[in-house]
């Protein structure tokens, strides 16, 4: 009897020991199996389809901008008033204000940059006016400075002295009796220093413009007979003084003439 009772105890042991040994081992109840299932992806994966963003370009890859040429010509036509010319106009003088303009626009400088420039003209040339002076300021043609020429209290001889290129003012004509055609806003002086009046003998009123007094003469600003200027002027119906009988007025551009 006491040997059957130690069989089943051995008995009962080794069936203890036999599920211990399961567990151990890894059986259906242990958990880590489940943690084990989630793997990180190894070197050898597929790699992924999302293509891979280009760089962003450096800052010093962007192309700097270009720098900025001069400005386009622009023209402007206002009107002006008694009040505005007191220098150059007064009762009794062949046009009224109301019969002028000032043509507010660009040229070229002889310091090589844009400027912004006045001539004060008739209301009948300012077409005329703006298209020449656009064509001038294309070339480059220098201009010293560009000022009604109220700034000189209407004085012909300190305009033409500045070398300032102006167009309506209300006076005689030199050596005679007549209104000018500046009288009538219909006459321009350009750059009187390099293309000033000469008499018959040779002589300039203005010891600046001495150098500038014989013809041909190729320099910035000087007009010649025949060139690109005086063709220009002559294409809207101007006539050039240089081509007077006796004295020459190289600066004198006028409609029809006179």
């Amino acid at each position: 009897m006491r040997d059957i009772r130690k069989l089943r105890h051995l008995g009962l042991l080794a069936l203890a020991c036999a599920s211990a040994t399961l567990t151990a081992c890894g059986g259906a109840g242990s958990g880590v199996v489940a943690e084990s299932a989630t793997v990180s992806p190894t070197a050898s994966a597929a790699p992924s389809e999302t293509p891979t963003a280009a760089p962003s370009p450096s800052p010093s890859a962007t192309p700097s901008p270009e720098p900025s040429g001069p400005p386009a010509f622009s023209a402007k036509v206002s009107k002006v008033t008694a009040g505005q010319l007191k220098g150059s106009w007064h009762p009794g003088c062949p046009v009224s204000p109301d019969e002028l303009r000032k043509v507010t626009m660009t040229y070229w400088g002889f310091d090589k940059k844009a400027h912004t420039g006045e001539l004060i003209v008739n209301r009948a040339v300012t077409d005329d006016v703006a298209v020449v002076f656009e064509q001038l300021y294309a070339w480059r043609y220098p201009i010293t400075r560009m000022e009604p020429i109220d700034a000189y209290k209407g004085s012909d001889f300190d305009s033409i002295d500045a070398d300032n290129t102006s167009a309506f003012n209300c006076r005689r004509t030199t050596g005679a009796s007549s209104w000018s055609k500046h009288s009538y806003g219909k006459a321009i002086d350009i750059n009187p220093r390099e293309n000033p009046w000469v008499e018959p003998d040779g002589s300039v009123a203005h010891p600046n413009a001495e150098k500038f007094a014989d013809r041909p003469l190729h320099k910035p600003g000087v007009i010649n007979a025949d060139d690109r200027v005086v063709r220009l002027f002559e294409k809207y119906g101007w006539e050039w003084g240089g081509y007077f009988n006796d004295a020459k007025d190289y600066q004198h551009f006028a409609k029809g003439g006179g």
